[in-house]
C-alpha cells in the first residue's frame, strides 16, 4: 500500500522538524516537503502533488489564509491547520474551516513549543481522516453581504413600550424547533446552510458543533455575520427566542428545557463526555424528547463517528415531523449522517446547499 503523502507548510523551522517527526513516526504517511509561507506552499503543491497538506496560519510573505484560497481554487487538496489556541487564532481557522480546510490541530503553547507532542495522536487521526476526503466536490461557500438585515424596523407610530411587550412575546413563544449536530467539515456546512435562513424565520435553532472553547465563540459570531438570524454562543439560561441560534459552547453539554408554561431554555453542563465529545449531539437531541408540544426539525451534518444517530432515532420515533441527514455528496465525513441513514430514522437526504430550503418549508408547511 502506497504511503500518504504530506507537505508541511510553517515559517519555524524548529516546528517544521517536529511535525516532520511525528508524522513520519506513522508508516502510513511520508513527508514529501516542508515550505517556509504561502508562496512556497503553494508552487510546492503544484510541483509535489501530495495527498494531503499541514499549513500554518501566521506566516511571512504570504500568510495560510491567503495560500489556502489560492491552492483550494487551483490545486485543491485536504488541509489541516495548525492554529494557535487564542481568540485570534480562533477567528482565523473559522475563516480557513469556511475556505476549504478541513480540520485544524491547535497548537498548545504557540508557534514553538515541546506540546505539540501531546496532540500527536489527534494530529495522525485527523490526517488520515483529512487524506481520505475529496474537497473538490464541495460547493463554493455562500458570499454573504457586508451587513446582513437581522430585523424588520418597526413603525414609529407603535408605542415604544408595546413594541417591546410585542416582540418579546412573539419571540419567545413557538411551534416550531431546529436542532442541527455536526462535526468535522460542519463550520462549513453551517455556513451554507444558516446563510439560506432569514432573520424572519419563525423558530430557534440549537446547534452542537465538535470543538473547543474558543473556537464555538468564534464561529458563533463568523455565522452570525453572514446569516438573517441573530447567532449566539449559547449561555446557560438563555431563553430561547425564534429567529435566533444558539451554538453549543466548546466543554459544555446543552441541553433545552421548559422554562415555565409558555417558553424554552438553555441549560449548560460540564457532566461528562458522551463517547468521547462535550457537546454532544445526542445530549442535545436527547433533552427534545419530552418537548413534544413542539414540531421538532432535527439535521445532522458532516462528521466522524455517530454522534447523533440515536437521539434522532429516538426523536423520530417520538414524534420529530423533519429528520434530515447531510448526502454524501458533500460531506467532509459522512459518518454521523452515515449512521442515521443505516437506523432508518431520516426522511430526508440532501446535500448541505438544500438543508436551509428544505427547513424552511418544513416550518412553513402547515400541518
Amino acid at each position: 500500500m502506497q504511503p500518504i503523502d504530506v507537505l508541511i507548510v510553517d515559517d519555524s523551522v524548529f516546528m517544521r522538524r517536529i511535525i516532520s517527526d511525528l508524522i513520519s513516526e506513522d508508516t502510513g504517511f511520508r513527508v514529501v516537503g516542508t515550505a517556509k509561507n504561502g508562496r512556497e506552499a503553494i508552487e510546492m503543491v503544484k510541483r509535489l502533488k501530495p495527498h494531503v497538506m499541514t499549513l500554518d496560519v501566521e506566516m511571512p510573505e504570504m500568510n495560510g489564509l491567503e495560500a489556502l484560497r489560492i491552492i483550494m481554487k487551483e490545486n485543491p487538496l485536504p488541509v489541516i491547520m495548525l492554529s494557535s489556541l487564542t481568540q485570534e487564532g480562533a477567528s482565523e481557522t473559522i475563516k480557513a474551516l469556511e475556505l476549504g480546510a478541513v480540520d485544524f490541530i491547535g497548537k498548545p503553547s504557540g508557534s514553538i513549543s515541546l506540546d505539540l507532542h501531546k496532540v500527536k495522536e489527534s494530529l495522525l487521526e485527523k490526517l488520515h481522516i483529512a487524506a481520505g476526503t475529496n474537497v473538490s466536490k464541495l460547493p463554493k461557500p455562500f458570499v454573504a453581504p457586508a451587513a446582513p438585515l437581522k430585523k424588520v424596523p418597526v413603525p414609529a407610530v407603535v408605542p415604544p413600550k408595546m413594541v417591546e411587550r410585542l416582540q418579546a412575546e412573539s419571540n419567545t413563544t413557538f411551534d416550531h424547533l431546529v436542532a442541527i449536530g455536526t462535526s468535522t467539515g460542519g463550520p462549513r456546512a453551517l455556513h451554507e446552510v444558516l446563510s439560506g435562513i432569514p432573520g424572519s424565520f419563525p423558530a430557534p435553532v440549537v446547534i452542537v458543533q465538535h470543538m473547543p472553547p474558543n473556537f464555538t465563540k468564534s464561529l458563533s459570531q463568523r455565522l452570525n455575520t453572514i446569516s438573517g438570524l441573530h447567532v449566539v454562543e449559547a449561555e446557560n439560561g438563555m431563553v430561547l427566542e425564534s429567529g435566533m441560534a444558539y451554538v453549543a459552547p466548546g466543554g459544555y453539554h446543552m441541553t433545552i428545557a421548559r422554562n415555565g408554561t409558555s417558553s424554552y431554555k438553555v441549560h449548560l453542563s460540564q457532566e461528562d463526555p458522551r463517547a468521547g465529545h462535550r457537546p454532544s449531539v445526542d445530549v442535545m437531541f436527547e433533552s427534545l424528547l419530552p418537548l413534544k408540544e413542539l414540531k421538532r426539525h432535527i439535521v445532522l451534518m458532516t462528521g466522524m463517528g455517530s454522534d447523533g444517530a440515536k437521539g434522532m432515532l429516538a426523536l423520530k420515533q417520538a414524534g420529530a415531523l423533519t429528520t434530515i441527514a447531510e448526502s454524501e455528496e458533500t460531506c467532509i465525513v459522512y459518518g454521523m449522517p452515515r449512521a442515521a441513514v443505516e437506523l432508518k430514522c431520516v426522511t430526508h437526504v440532501l446535500p448541505q446547499q438544500e438543508i436551509a430550503r428544505q427547513l424552511i418549508h418544513s416550518v412553513n408547511t402547515k400541518i
